[in-house]
Parts: C-alpha cells; structure tokens; sequence
C-alpha cells in the first residue's frame, strides 16, 4: 500500500506545482518626478490579463519570465517592458512613464443659429446617422452606417458575406484574434477600454495596426461614425461579434 501511495503522492505534488501563478510587482512612477501614478493600468500582452496601479503607484499582476507588460496612462507615453529572471528574483521594479507634451489647437465652435420654427431647426440639427438592423435568428444587429436605399441591403451583405472576404483580416493572424475573446472576459481590461479612444491598447493586444482594425469594421459594415468615435470597448465588442461570425462561415 505505502509503494502504492509514493507514486501518487509524486504525481500529486508535480500538478499542484504546475499550477503555482507567478506574480510581478512594482511601482509606477512619473519620470519627471517620482510622484506615484494611481490608476495606471497595466496589461500582460501575453496572457491577456490586466491590473491598475494603487494610490502609491503599486501593482501586482500574474505575469511569467518572457511575458511583456503594457503600460498605459491618459497623458502618458505608452511602454512596454519585459519580465526578466531578475525581475522575479530581486521583486519589485520601478516603471517610469513618461508625460506627453500635449498642444491644444485652435478650434472653431459653430453654434446653430435657431430660428424659434420647429420644421426649420430640427432640419438644421446635425443628427449621427447610425443604423442598427436587427435580423430574426441572429443575436447581434448590424450597422447600416447611412440612411440610404442600400443600407438595408449593406447590412445583409454583412451576414451573408463569404468567409474570404475577411480571410485577409482574421485569417492571417488566428492566434491573435483568440484573444479578442480572453479580453473581454478580463473586468479591468474592459473598464480600461471603456475610458479610450485611441486603439493602442487593442493594437498592442492583438498584434495588429490601426489600418486593421478599421478594416474589420468596415468588412462588418460598420459605419465611418462608429469607427471613428466609438470608444474601445466599443470596437472590442464589434470586432468580437465579427470574429465570431467570420469562425462560423469559415466552417
């Protein structure tokens, strides 16, 4: 019975082993001047996992040797740093960011002139022309983008759209697309795009550029509005929905 229990016991240890989480730690800290950086949010590229930095600028996040860390900041430069064998064995880092030199531009605010006629001035006010089109059987609406003739037609062309017509998109990076899914299953990675507009973040994620994105969206007939001004959790959402659609045709 003992000769019996060795074995089992070994077997056991190596898997409670293997399952052991390796965690970083560290400080995030304004290069200018060393003063702490609450609510810094980091990200491990590799896992897709994310974490925010405390009021002292402490952080912790799971995270093994080789992963790469994003770091971001609203009116910081964007880093990336790699976890290093050092890293884990002399414990925290300090992280610097650097501040952005940020310019305002002149801007020109035209107001609308309202003339008290209802028929009038409710032609005279700018209206975002998004159209969602709700299909019976499908989870998901779609975008028309404008009100015209063909929008519905734009919309069921999305649906029935063949599975090449985003092969050059998603099928030439299935790996990374995967994550789209991991990422939106990560709360702090979602309240984190939920607050920018700059698709760095889902850039650095996905290993894709800008040019890529708006790509996917447009194949999914979303319109020029939605991609310019939808905020990143929107655009994860959207490309998500699309990803998954593209994995059912491609079947």
């Amino acid at each position: 019975m003992k000769k019996f229990l060795a074995p089992l016991f070994l077997l056991f240890s190596f898997v409670v082993f293997g399952q052991e989480t390796t965690v970083v730690s560290g400080k995030v800290l304004n290069a200018a001047n060393d003063v702490p950086i609450e609510n810094a949010h980091i990200v491990n590229l590799n896992q897709v996992i994310g974490a925010v930095s405390a009021e002292d600028g402490h952080f912790k996040i799971q995270a093994e040797v080789n992963d790469t860390l994003y770091f971001s900041y609203l009116g910081f430069k964007s880093i990336r740093v790699r976890v290093t064998n050092d890293w884990l064995k002399y414990g925290e880092v300090k992280v610097k960011m650097t501040e952005l030199g940020i310019a305002l531009e002149e801007v020109v605010v035209s107001p609308i002139q309202l003339t008290g006629y209802l028929e009038i001035d409710a032609k005279n006010i700018p209206i975002y022309e998004n159209y969602r089109y709700s299909i019976s059987g499908l989870n998901q609406g779609y975008e028309g983008g404008e009100y015209s003739p063909n929008a519905l037609s734009r919309a069921l062309g999305a649906v029935f759209n063949p599975a090449d017509a985003l092969y050059n998109i998603f099928g030439r990076q299935p790996k990374q697309m995967k994550k789209l899914r991991e990422m939106k299953q990560d709360d702090k990675i979602r309240n984190l795009l939920q607050s920018k507009f700059d698709r760095q973040t889902l850039m650095a994620v996905l290993g894709i550029n800008r040019m890529d994105i708006d790509e996917v969206l447009r194949r999914c007939n979303y319109s020029t509005d939605f991609i310019n001004n939808a905020n990143d959790l929107q655009i994860l959402d959207a490309m998500s929905g699309c990803y998954e659609e593209y994995k059912v045709l491609n079947r």
